[in-house]
């Protein structure tokens, strides 16, 4: 009698236990490299709403900003080694991981407007590029938006020989390498976080960012000038460890794509406006002089940059460079 009350006793436990497992929830480490208020920061937070409602729950996201668990070179191994679920990196970073036609986003002057950049990353070229992730154990989710770059310094940038001589921090990519060496500049690879010492120390003398990382960072206080160029684009994929994505029970994964659509809807809202807020900001703040370059300039600009195009054709593929084109040509 005194086995059969322990037998039931332990099978309560185990089944007590067992319910404790089943009920805990899925973690998802979402990090990322910039600040809360960025479009990115934003949209990390409501994807991260949205999926802890989709499933009721069971899945928990724990989003870390602000490279406070890793910084931009370490954060793609941190995932494929699972140390992370999600990260939301630049489409640059793919480029050293080995899927160098990511590094089609980096040519200057390749996308004329957010149209064509759409028909591309929503489009079965966006999907191509995504699904070559899948070999380095990552799967591809969205591509998110930051909008277009400016170019900043502590010296008037209008024409491609004020750049001659210049230190311009880049991220690592050998498109953005190239950039800065056409206009005569010498690139310096800096992880984002460390950027606005680089700047305030002089270790760099300028840098490239959409208006709302150079705002979020407060770097127009270290920088006198900043040349309203757009020649250049910076956009994000959101990613998943492959392993992890795959292992997640069907009906987990399906409402955490739903809540990934939603997300990617409001980030692509909020970017642009967001930009537009951050550049009225750093103007009011007196401490940045904006140039906004005449037709001119910008031609100057276009012919400077042009033969990036040539040159990484090799490197990225003609064919989907001259593809991207026809999509901006459209």
């Amino acid at each position: 009698m005194k086995l059969k009350t322990i037998l039931v006793a332990l099978a309560a436990t185990a089944a007590i236990t067992s319910n404790a497992f089943a009920q805990a929830p899925i973690v998802i480490k979402f990090s990322h490299v910039v600040a809360l208020d960025t479009p990115k920061g934003q949209a990390a937070e409501r994807f991260k709403q949205l999926a802890e409602k989709a499933t009721n729950g069971r899945v928990k996201v724990e989003v870390y900003p602000n490279s406070q668990l890793y910084k931009d070179k370490e954060e793609l191994e941190a995932l494929q080694l699972g140390a992370v679920q999600m990260l939301a990196p630049s489409l640059a970073k793919f480029g050293p991981l080995g899927v160098k036609e990511f590094e089609v986003f980096d040519l200057p002057y390749i996308f004329p407007n957010k149209t064509a950049l759409y028909n591309v990353t929503e489009g079965p070229i966006g999907k191509g590029l995504l699904k070559k992730l899948e070999s380095k154990g990552i799967t591809g989710l969205a591509y998110w938006d930051n909008g277009f770059k400016i170019m900043s310094a502590n010296k008037p940038l209008t024409t491609p020989a004020d750049f001659r001589g210049l230190k311009m921090r880049i991220q690592s990519s050998k498109v953005l390498d190239a950039q800065m060496r056409a206009l005569g500049a010498n690139p310096q690879v800096l992880a984002f976080s460390e950027v606005y010492q680089a700047l305030q120390t002089g270790v760099v003398d300028g840098t490239e960012n959409p208006p709302s990382n150079m705002y979020t960072q407060k770097m127009h206080e270290v920088q006198k000038y900043g040349t309203l160029s757009n020649h250049g684009y910076l956009g994000y994929a959101v990613i998943v460890n492959k392993k992890f994505w795959d292992g997640l029970p069907a009906d987990i994964r399906t409402a955490l794509e739903g809540a990934m659509r939603e997300a990617t809807t409001y980030e692509k809202a909020i970017a642009q406006r967001d930009n537009d807020m951050a550049l009225d900001a750093m103007k009011k703040s007196g401490k940045t002089q904006f140039i906004t370059l005449n037709a001119q300039q910008q031609a100057e600009w276009k012919k400077a940059l042009a033969p990036v195009q040539k040159q990484m054709e090799s490197r990225i593929g003609a064919d989907l460079i001259n593809a991207i084109n026809k999509e901006g040509a459209k």
